[in-house]
């Protein structure tokens, strides 16, 4: 049987702070104290686990140093959605990383740091046509 991709984990260093960010975004994150798992839309599965339960089977675990490793990206139902969840998510202690532009491949979009410094990326088409696919 072929490997099937379906998870996505997050190492967290709080998890509640953590799954309050995502909950902004409209993810219904469950309650937890070291791990918590969603299947989202289409069968995808996100999870986040804190620092302890890795280093409990990867003892010498260390964070990425150097720049993000991975980007999450939300589409928002228009440019204005951009704008505005960027300053909801900001408003609430999100670190703003890259202000609303308008990105020459044809969308709108926004960079914000989760609580673990991860990207998580807003965008919406700024045309009723899709545009090409945003880099990651």
């Amino acid at each position: 049987m072929a490997a099937r991709f379906n998870l996505i984990g997050l190492v967290v260093a709080d998890i509640a702070r953590s799954a309050a960010f995502y909950r902004r975004l409209g993810l219904d994150i469950p309650e937890g104290d070291d791990h918590v798992d969603i299947t989202l839309p289409g069968g995808m599965r996100l999870a986040l686990d804190t620092v302890d339960v890795v280093k409990s089977f990867e003892p010498d675990w260390q964070p990425p140093v150097g720049g993000h490793r991975i980007a999450l990206a939300f589409e928002c139902e228009s440019p204005d959605g951009v704008d505005r969840t960027f300053k909801e998510l900001t408003a609430a202690g999100a670190t703003a990383h890259k202000e609303p532009w308008d990105a020459f491949w044809g969308q709108r979009y926004a960079v914000v740091l989760d609580p673990d410094g991860n990207h998580v990326e807003l965008f919406a088409s700024q045309s009723p046509s899709e545009g090409p696919a945003a880099p990651a």
